[in-house]
């Protein structure tokens, strides 16, 4: 294996983090500005009030995207197992 397939190894998956983690970093942003955005208008300061409507939405939204996650992880690792038997590694 050589050092530049590594480092194009490494990039892929540094990619396919960021496209899996993305919908719900989004989502949790998206939650939060919209909390945010309520509290300032009933000038409710609850810390408490921000966790509950993350963590609920972000759960759904896991299960809901979970088999295209779990699909994209295998195809990846599919793909690299692949090419390390090719490569003679």
């Amino acid at each position: 294996m050589s050092l530049d397939y590594a480092i194009e190894t490494i990039r892929q998956a540094v990619i396919l983090t960021l496209i899996i983690a993305g919908p719900l970093l989004v989502t949790s942003l998206l939650v939060g500005v919209f909390v945010s955005l309520i509290q300032a208008v009933t000038q409710i300061q609850e810390q408490t009030l921000t966790f509950v409507p993350k963590l609920l939405i972000l759960g759904a939204m896991f299960l809901i995207l979970l088999p295209w996650m779990i699909g994209r992880l295998v195809e990846f690792l599919t793909v690299t197992f692949v090419s390390l038997g090719y490569s003679g590694f």
